[in-house]
């Protein structure tokens, strides 16, 4: 039975999305989810379902029923000869990793972070970077959903084809995602080369970085002249990790600990960011040979929100200029650094790469810092591009100005308003990006 508990009060892991829902559960099956939804389907109750409340939205959140898939969280099934495993959806990435491991597979692509669930990655189309690699949701080659109603669907590429191809990214608008199948790949290693260069530089061969890499992205500092560059490529060169105190070092006390006081110095007293602001670490040079998860995910443990934008591939060096131009004009200083990144088309309707290869462009501020001036400037500037938001993270777009930018929207309403008829999976969040159901 599913467990319940008397303080359900649901709060993000950045704690900008807080709810009260009138229940909290925990199922542990596919079944103990598919009684409870269609409970609600029945008393016309809502629910919404939570991994890792990694997502900087307020897509989780309800007055009605929370689910939990924290206790759903196995493999089911392995399958090496054919590189897939059937996992069920709560497990986190971090946890899959290590299990796809030990059995000689691995994820062919990852992003920064590994503290996700599976099904919340792929339910906000969550991509790493890699000109011809797509985001999580194009590994999935099976889904098991519950609906609106309460019934129990499997799909792949026998059965049900074309639910697949649309519910990979769901947003948790078509129903709770209780299993999938990840087709994977030989577990690998990854080359790594982390520089530091001038942005000019790297926006002017972007696309000689992109195309001659396996996994190319920049972290830049607003108001700063270089970047911080990372250069992953595949090798099969064995392990050959970095010098442990160097790293821990570099990662933990440089990246978090001492970058986490220097947030909270410039949150209470903005006056002194120049003071300190030279003592921020602007990243620095590396060269190893790493387990591919490894060297694809880093601890973060400094809380932020963010908001990221996917745009054509050949409109980033423009657009990355235009946004370096923008922060010069804000007469403050910015101390997290925006994230460049690039990923390979797909066919998924509601993936923010549906149809065309994309760069992506990502901004962070500390928790409990104001954002509204910043995000809004950026999110102005990749308009005029066609962006199309991360649907984890922050933006201030609804379903009129995002409509056009997918060429496939009709078809994701079409089967939203067959999974879910009655709205159970429904919330503000969906009726602002989606639209309300009729």
């Amino acid at each position: 039975m599913a467990k319940r508990t008397k303080r359900p009060e649901f709060r993000n892991w950045a704690g900008n999305q807080v709810c009260m829902p009138a229940e909290r559960l925990w199922p542990t099956s596919t079944r103990e989810v598919a009684d409870i939804v269609g409970r609600a389907y029945d008393s016309g109750q809502r629910v919404k379902v939570v991994g890792a409340g990694h997502s900087f939205t307020s897509a989780a959140l309800t007055d009605g029923v929370l689910l939990s898939l924290d206790k759903m969280d196995r493999v089911e099934m392995v399958d090496v000869e054919n590189q897939r495993v059937l996992v069920q959806a709560g497990i986190r990435l971090f946890d899959l990793n290590d299990r796809l491991a030990e059995v000689g597979l691995a994820m062919s692509n990852l992003g920064d972070i590994a503290y996700q669930s599976i099904a919340g990655a792929i339910a906000t189309a969550t991509h790493g970077t890699g000109l011809k690699l797509g985001n999580l949701a194009t590994t999935i080659v099976g889904m098991e959903i519950v609906t609106g109603t309460g019934e129990t669907i499997w799909c792949d590429e026998r059965a049900n084809q074309e639910l697949l191809r649309v519910a990979r990214v769901g947003v948790g608008a078509l129903g709770a995602v209780t299993k999938v199948m990840v087709q994977c790949v030989p577990a690998f290693n990854l080359h790594v080369a982390e520089t530091i260069e001038p942005l000019d530089d790297l926006l002017d061969g972007y696309t000689e970085n992109i195309e001659g890499n396996d996994h190319f992205e920049f972290f830049w500092m607003p108001g700063a002249k270089r970047a911080h560059v990372k250069r992953n490529n595949r090798t099969l060169r064995a392990e050959d990790p970095p010098n442990r105190v160097t790293h821990f070092t570099n990662k933990i006390i440089g990246e978090n600990i001492a970058f986490d006081a220097l947030n909270r110095v410039n949150r209470r007293r903005p006056g002194a960011v120049r003071k300190v602001a030279k003592y921020l670490p602007g990243g620095v040079e590396a060269d190893y040979v790493g387990r591919s998860d490894k060297v694809f995910a880093s601890p973060r443990h400094v809380r932020f929100y963010e908001m990221e934008y996917g745009m054509p591939v050949e409109a980033f060096p423009e657009a990355m200029r235009r946004v370096r131009e923008f922060v010069s004009t804000l007469g403050m200083q910015i101390l997290f650094p925006i994230e460049a990144r690039v990923s390979a088309a797909d066919d998924i309707p509601l993936s923010t790469a549906n149809g065309r290869t994309s760069s992506w462009i990502a901004a962070h501020v500390y928790k409990n810092t104001s954002y509204d001036t910043y995000f809004n400037g950026i999110e102005k500037i990749l308009d005029d591009y066609d962006g199309r938001p991360h649907w984890g993270k922050l933006h201030f777009q609804d379903h009129r100005t995002l409509e056009s930018r997918y060429p496939e929207w009709d078809a994701f309403a079409e089967t939203r308003a067959k999974l879910d008829p009655a709205g159970t999976f429904n919330n503000a969040y969906l009726d602002r990006v989606l639209g309300p159901l009729d």
